[in-house]
């Protein structure tokens, strides 16, 4: 049950690195938005609120926090025992961490890399403006990994966090997916012998109905 994770910095392109793989490998793309109609269909607060909260506001809402908290990884861990899996973002590198079967990538750009990439996608004019959004956007991020799942997002770029890390700065976007693709295909040939894999994930039945559901699958992988 082949799964991909792809951790990103804001505008590293790593959503559409995501998507090049996914579509190469006839994988469901998975991002935000597809976790956002899981959560709408068991009636749990909207995971872009949760997002863009920093650790202060969840401190204030245990039992909210601890009940979002441990959705958020049964869903990862439902999508990853579905299968044919490009994760995008929320953390799913942490989760899956432990699965011999799972490629963990990083995709990264330096900051007046990315900064360039944000004027022009968001049609900002003043640099200094364009800076201040994306060390906020990079705050929010990095207090929603510390959050949920107690990881340092920058610390986290460690070669122990990660299968293979890509500065899209010097790397193509395209080739990068290349390399990732090229990665998965020699991951996929190693037997895991008794390492824990996705195979191994069990998943609470109406949830991985409603993952089904939500991926346009009428079986489960």
């Amino acid at each position: 049950m082949p799964v991909i994770t792809i951790s990103r910095e804001i505008y590293s392109e790593g959503s559409y690195i995501g998507e090049k793989v996914a579509e190469a490998l006839g994988y469901h793309f998975v991002d935000k938005s597809t976790m956002e109609k899981v959560f709408a269909e068991h009636s749990i607060v909207q995971l872009g609120e949760m997002y863009n909260s920093g650790p202060g506001f969840w401190a204030r809402f245990d039992d909210m926090r601890a009940t979002t908290v441990k959705f958020l990884k049964q869903v990862i861990l439902a999508l990853a025992s579905h299968g044919n899996m490009a994760i995008v973002g929320r953390g799913a590198f942490a989760v899956l961490s432990t699965f011999s079967d799972v490629l963990n990538v990083r995709v990264q750009s330096p900051f007046p890399v990315r900064v360039r990439r944000a004027m022009e996608k968001e049609r900002i004019a003043d640099r200094g403006r364009a800076e201040a959004v994306l060390r906020e956007w990079d705050r929010e991020r990095d207090a929603f990994v510390k959050t949920f799942y107690d990881v340092n997002w920058y610390d986290a770029t460690a070669a122990s966090a990660f299968d293979l890390v890509i500065n899209t700065g010097k790397v193509p976007p395209d080739v990068a997916a290349t390399w990732i693709i090229q990665a998965h295909t020699e991951l996929n040939k190693k037997k895991p012998g008794r390492k824990l894999t996705t195979g191994t994930i069990e998943v609470d039945t109406a949830l991985a109905s409603t993952v089904s559901e939500v991926l346009g699958c009428h079986t489960i992988h």
